[in-house]
């Protein structure tokens, strides 16, 4: 009797383990989890694709700031572009997020694209960070073009560490575009005349469906 327990107990674990393994290869041969949002800006509406499945840590973070309503009144404040950027390395890209700063959550770990398998093409959304380790989704970016540059290896930042891709811009690129075309000016001269003028208030972002 013991025997027969045992042996029915191996053929039960080795049957949950062919579940799993079968679970997991549907999952990496389907279709990867994602989150749809919608950011209600007061120039229109822009939906996001979040890949909560290859970007975990940063979706997440992003998510949480979402269910959370701390980009209530938050804005698009940013526009970096070929004719602005003092960087020899030049990008365009639209930076948003949260103004008042006791909104922010605390940093997250660094997620680069070699770790995501994500690229920044045309409408990623990714992380503003200074050092790696030093961002989180309160202040995000969507690229205006493909940005090769702002990917792990890329040169625009010295570390060639990159950004943190979490997402993609499924509808509203020319809303982005709208945004990103506004007058900008200068600030304290570090990043150049890169502010925009009059800001795009962010009403909300919340998830779809």
């Amino acid at each position: 009797m013991k025997q027969r327990l045992t042996r029915r107990s191996v053929l039960v674990s080795a049957i949950a383990l062919a579940s799993v393994s079968s679970a997991k290869a549907m999952r990496d041969e389907g279709a990867r989890p994602t989150e749809s949002v919608t950011i209600l800006t007061s120039l229109g509406t822009i939906s996001v694709t979040v890949d909560v499945h290859r970007a975990p840590m940063s979706a997440g973070n992003f998510l949480e700031y979402v269910d959370r309503h701390l980009f209530d009144d938050a804005q698009f404040y940013r526009s970096v572009h070929g004719g602005n950027d003092a960087n020899p390395v030049k990008i365009s890209v639209l930076q948003g997020g949260i103004i008042d700063s006791a909104k922010g959550l605390a940093p997250i770990p660094h997620e680069s694209t070699r770790q995501t398998g994500l690229r920044h093409l045309d409408g990623t959304i990714s992380i503003a960070r200074r050092e790696p380790g030093t961002g989180s989704a309160g202040a995000f970016f969507i690229c205006v073009g493909d940005q090769p540059q702002l990917d792990f290896g890329g040169r625009r930042n010295p570390d060639g560490l990159g950004f943190a891709a979490f997402g993609r811009v499924q509808e509203g690129m020319h809303v982005v575009r709208t945004i990103w075309m506004q007058q900008t000016v200068g600030t304290d001269g570090s990043i150049g005349a890169q502010m925009i003028a009059s800001p795009i208030r962010i009403a909300t972002i919340i998830r779809k469906g």
